[in-house]
């Protein structure tokens, strides 16, 4: 697509029509815009509006001659850089040349004009400009270019430090899943040793009743914790390709929270963790509830192991309608600049006290409460412990 340029602007300044009109004869062409100025007020009117590559102003006006425009020119930002080319009848004896150059003038022109000079003159001075003109424009692109290039750059610095970020975690993900897949692992091969080598020796008293019972305890325990995993891994995926699936029915929510809260009270004396329960009766909504009950036991679950063996207490109210669910510990707390990294993929607390783990209980607790068009939040001080608060809107649709 060509580029059209819009015409470069001269400027002529004289009290008398007729030597505006020849002025303007000789220096029109199809490139340029002659704009014409009766005194010295009009040209600071259109000086001050435009931007011109010559002026050419006679000496001898009224009012204002053109010494003092050319003054008031060079004392104004906009105009100070606008070439002037001084005109005049008079004679060289008043010494107008010498006080023209003082005012700041690049050359002068006496009557009877000569057509040639003024016209060469007037060609040097447009080429200048357009010179000028065309400079900026490069220095504006080459500007543009380099900041482009450092957009670039940091772009692909980010997106460096990104891939060397996955990588890393790529790494830290496949070494915990395998430690994490090797204990429960490591448990089971082990109880299968020991049973193999007791049934070598026919020591069928390694096998009564309770103790049976105890074995496939922690066979189950073991089995589920992989399980767990697998699931957990399973829901990453769902939710980073947008395949989660929300399956809501009418829910009661107090009998699920109680019911949660019964079943993990084993868990919880293991660790001298009781559950302080204050829940509302009678709260229903329409939820998936598999979905739901996995958040609130994550939230349980985590109160349990980072509780310090303190009393947690689980409340649940109804707010308009909202249903508010919040599990507080009284533990080792979440640094203030880690409880926003808490909830992505992959990211666990720092310091010697938290516990191993993929670190995607919460991920996944948030990104389910967001499918019910609800939200998990969290208030904590370090050492101080923390609230988890779960809210889930009552009536509204769950989204697609």
């Amino acid at each position: 697509m060509q580029v059209i340029n819009p015409p470069i602007k001269l400027l002529i300044v004289d009290d008398l029509t007729e030597n505006l009109t020849a002025l303007d004869a000789i220096l029109r062409a199809p490139d340029r815009l002659i704009l014409q100025a009766k005194s010295g007020l009009d040209a600071l009117e259109l000086l001050l509006s435009n931007d011109f590559a010559l002026a050419i102003i006679d000496v001898e006006m009224p009012e204002m001659n053109g010494f003092q425009l050319a003054e008031l020119m060079r004392g104004t930002e906009k105009t100070r850089h606008i070439p002037i080319v001084f005109v005049t009848a008079a004679g060289n004896e008043l010494n107008y040349a010498f006080k023209g150059y003082g005012a700041g003038a690049v050359d002068f022109l006496y009557k009877p004009l000569d057509i040639n000079a003024v016209k060469s003159k007037a060609n040097v001075f447009v080429e200048l400009y357009r010179h000028r003109i065309a400079f900026e424009q490069q220095v504006v692109a080459l500007e543009a270019s380099r900041r482009e290039q450092d957009f670039l750059l940091a772009q692909l610095q980010n997106t460096q430090e990104e891939l060397e970020h996955s990588l890393k975690m790529r790494e830290e993900f496949m070494s915990l899943v395998a430690h994490e897949m090797r204990t429960p692992l490591n448990t089971l091969f082990l109880e299968l040793q020991v049973r193999q080598v007791q049934l070598a020796k026919d020591n069928l008293t390694a096998f009564t009743p309770e103790k049976l019972h105890t074995m496939l305890g922690r066979g189950e325990r073991q089995l589920k914790s992989m399980l767990r995993l697998i699931e957990d891994m399973l829901d990453v995926s769902r939710i980073q390709n947008g395949k989660l699936s929300i399956r809501p029915a009418k829910t009661h929510l107090s009998a699920l929270i109680s019911r949660i809260a019964e079943d993990l009270t084993p868990l919880a004396g293991e660790s001298g963790t009781t559950f302080k329960l204050d829940i509302e009766a009678n709260v229903y909504g329409y939820w998936d509830e598999f979905r739901i009950e996995q958040i609130i036991i994550n939230l349980m679950t985590n109160a349990i192991r980072y509780g310090c063996g303190k009393p947690v207490r689980v409340l649940m109210k109804q707010e308009n309608d909202e249903a508010i669910i919040s599990v507080t510990d009284q533990g080792i707390g979440i640094a203030q600049h880690e409880q926003d990294k808490i909830f992505e993929a992959f990211e666990r607390g720092t310091g010697s006290e938290v516990k191993a783990g993929l670190g995607l209980g919460l991920y996944i607790s948030k990104k389910l409460a967001e499918a019910h068009a609800g939200q998990l939040s969290v208030i904590s001080q370090k050492n101080l412990g923390s609230t988890f608060t779960l809210r889930l809107p009552i009536n509204s649709e769950v989204p697609a």
